[in-house]
């Protein structure tokens, strides 16, 4: 039944130069962009780490991955000089960077902070 598994998967969003922009634009909430290239071992080893925390944010967080072999001009513009980066993203501003593949726990650290911060920022508004 792998198949369901990867049905499931609808928060991951793969993205090219000729899309990024106006995706990264119209994604609501956190978005966690995930710069890496098929012959890298951890990024492989995050991918699905990345994918069980989209999935288990119930819509408050959405995956998008960047082939850097593909999209080198998207890996230059932010600087990616090692993979797998993630950077996350908040309202088209980057909020924090993580590289390398990092304990889960880390990742999930950032998710429960950026995503429980939008209570406390409204009031701010």
């Amino acid at each position: 039944m792998s198949a369901s598994r990867e049905h499931g998967v609808a928060e991951t969003i793969h993205l090219t130069e000729q899309n990024f922009d106006e995706t990264l634009i119209a994604t609501q909430g956190l978005v966690m962009v995930d710069f890496w290239a098929a012959w890298c071992g951890p990024c492989r080893a995050i991918a699905p780490v990345l994918e069980e925390l989209a999935e288990a944010s119930e819509g408050r967080v959405t995956l998008i991955k960047v082939n850097v072999d593909e999209s080198p001009g998207l890996a230059a513009r932010y600087e990616i000089r090692s993979i797998p980066t993630i950077l996350f993203v908040k309202e088209g501003t980057v909020v924090e960077r993580v590289v390398g593949a990092v304990p889960r726990a880390v990742l999930q650290d950032i998710v429960n902070a950026r995503t429980s911060s939008d209570q406390r920022r409204s009031t701010h508004g």
